[in-house]
């Protein structure tokens, strides 16, 4: 299983690379270049040394070669100056190479993380309903930000510096060969011990960065609901119950943390150790060839400086792997999301096949279950074109699950919901939508201006017609005595309305763009009883426009709908008119009763309080 896993990670890291392979292959092949020429300056070192210390002098080299085809004459200084010289072309050669391999896989990274983002956001728009009914907010945001940045880090840093330890491997050891075998052999005596060392490390701290990913997510939940919910915890004074609970999250994401610092710590502690072990070994081997004359000066400088150039980045390589412990940690969480699959929407083209829709709706036999117990049972009814149907109920009747289902925000098994003779799974999800101009139980506006929030469903609607739908829903005229009129820029989930103002923003948007069916889950609920009789009036002046299906638990909202239906327990229990229900003695007749009883109890209070 693990195997299995592994591979599909590293099949889908290597998904990643995708269009960006040859600017990673570059970027190699630039490090490995700039690897090759600055390896190049321990052997000028190695030559000059072994040129100027007379007791391991040779009779000619290299450099002598050099300084006779530029003219001057050998000497120490003109020896030493000629190294100077090539050391630092060497050295800024390698410079350019290695900026040359992190511009390109700096590139590269961030082109692969703005393609993660973008998929990763499109996927979320396209997941089903029941993803997000199960999600966390805060997690998911945690996801998209902190664990794609991570991936970031991994694929403009790491992945190259993988290839470097071994291009560095493959280059020194050769090196070290050739100038003694002998001395090869023990400067790299301690390299299989670090290399398991390092993959030790990695395999033990994978699961910790899992671990702190968790806590962090679990952290930044309770910041997202405790910011979004942040006037219901003033208005119950549960500023110390909330700041508890966060300090608790808190207090486990640092205990988590904590452990993998030490965990971190512990290894570099002990990389060090063997580093400087290996470090040492070389200078006294080195020292006691030096002693017998079987190397020289040179030759031990250079064994030390290969030893230092190399050891270091490949115990480099456990910080290496633990970045790539974070990364594949935050590509499996990232997996996690990107493998639900998506709801079939359907496309433009598929779009423009399909007829517009007239209104008529037909539902038979309906029955649905978000677990295993069902909240609608057989339910069936139909609705004509330019028809007005009202659904009324005690709460988790099923009223609102039957206008999700009709916007295919959940997939029905039993049962058939048909649109002008179509069943509904046979129509693409998008098109169904952009024909359904739909309010809400808790209307949802965001942080943009008015015209921005009117223009949701519609990018092309002109002035007069969001005018007339703002009229329609009684909210024009409050919308002009703000300063900025339809520019006026309303707060986070629009905040700075009051309930009322943003269920008839709501409406409005809902009617600015004629659709065929209209649905209206509650949208009065706030607004006062003067408003609603005007939003109604102004509703039946357009009756016939729209077939429409209301929601409401005010009867008087719903007394004018060419039907109505009573629903209790997931099942339709009558079914008529209003004059029809009232005549009779079932639950509409009793709630009628009741609200009337009510509304004259009111109307005696503000009476007396007038004449008071």
């Amino acid at each position: 299983m693990s195997e299995r896993h592994n591979d599909k990670r590293a099949k889908t890291l290597w998904d990643l690379t995708r269009g960006q392979r040859l600017r990673y292959a570059s970027a190699i092949g630039a490090m490995g270049l700039g690897i090759l020429i600055t390896f190049g300056v321990p052997l000028v070192f190695r030559t000059v040394l072994d040129e100027v210390l007379p007791s391991h002098g040779a009779n000619r080299t290299w450099l002598h070669a050099v300084i006779e085809w530029i003219g001057i004459t050998p000497s120490v200084a003109s020896l030493l100056w000629t190294a100077l010289s090539v050391t630092v072309v060497l050295t800024a050669i390698g410079g350019a190479f290695h900026y040359l391999r992190g511009r390109w896989a700096a590139t590269a990274a961030e082109a692969i993380v703005r393609r993660i983002r973008d998929h990763l956001y499109g996927h979320l728009e396209r997941l089903p309903c029941r993803f997000h009914d199960r999600a966390d907010t805060g997690d998911v945001v945690q996801r998209c930000t902190s664990d794609v940045e991570t991936l970031r880090v991994f694929l403009a840093a790491q992945v190259v510096e993988i290839g470097r330890a071994v291009l560095m491997l493959a280059t020194v050891i050769p090196i070290l060969v050739v100038l003694d075998p002998v001395m090869a052999l023990i400067a790299v005596a301690l390299f299989p011990v670090i290399i398991a060392f390092a993959l030790g490390f990695f395999r033990r701290v994978r699961a910790l960065f899992r671990l702190t990913d968790e806590a962090e997510a679990e952290m930044t939940t309770v910041l997202q609901e405790n910011l979004t919910g942040i006037r219901v915890v003033r208005a119950f004074a549960r500023q110390g119950f909330e700041r508890g609970k966060f300090a608790e999250k808190n207090a486990e994401f640092r205990n988590r943390s904590e452990r993998l610092v030490h965990a971190i710590g512990r290894y570099w502690a002990l990389s060090d150790f063997l580093c400087l072990t290996q470090i040492g070994i070389v200078l006294l081997a080195g020292g006691w060839f030096l002693t017998q004359g079987v190397i020289g000066v040179g030759t031990l400088f250079a064994f030390f400086t290969y030893e230092t150039m190399v050891i270091f980045p490949l115990r480099h390589l456990g910080r290496v792997l633990s970045e790539t412990g974070k990364a594949t940690v935050a590509l499996s969480r990232l997996r996690e999301i990107l493998d639900e699959p998506e709801e079939d929407l359907g496309d433009a083209d598929t779009d423009a096949i399909v007829p517009q829709l007239r209104g008529a709706i037909e539902v038979r036999n309906l029955t649905f279950a978000y677990g295993s117990d069902p909240v609608l049972h057989d339910i069936g009814f139909s609705v004509a074109p330019g028809e007005t149907l009202a659904l009324i109920g005690p709460p988790g009747a099923g009223k609102s699950t039957i206008i999700q289902l009709m916007l295919a925000l959940y997939p029905y098994e039993h049962g058939s919901i048909r649109f002008d003779g179509r069943e509904l799974r046979s129509l693409p999800a998008r098109h169904v939508r952009a024909q359904i101009g739909v309010v809400l139980q808790e209307p949802f506006l965001y942080s943009r201006t008015l015209r921005e929030n009117l223009l949701v469903g519609t990018r092309d609607a002109e002035q007069a017609a969001i005018e007339a739908a703002a009229e329609a829903a009684c909210i024009h005229d409050g919308i002009l005595e703000f300063e900025h009129g339809y520019d006026t820029q309303v707060g986070e989930r629009g905040i700075t309305l009051s309930g009322g103002q943003r269920q008839r923003v709501a409406l409005a948007r809902a009617l600015v763009d004629e659709p065929p069916i209209l649905v209206l889950d509650d949208a009065l609920s706030a607004v006062d009883t003067h408003t609603e009789t005007a939003i109604l009036e102004a509703l039946e002046r357009r009756r016939g426009r729209h077939t429409t299906i209301l929601i409401a638990h005010r009867l008087s909202t719903i007394a004018h709908a060419d039907r109505i239906l009573v629903l209790d327990g997931g099942r339709i229990v009558e079914s008529g008119t209003h004059e029809q229900l009232i005549a009779g003695e079932g639950t509409y007749h009793r709630l009628w009763r009741i609200q009337g009883a009510l509304d004259e109890e009111l109307a005696r209070d503000a009476q007396t309080m007038k004449v008071k």
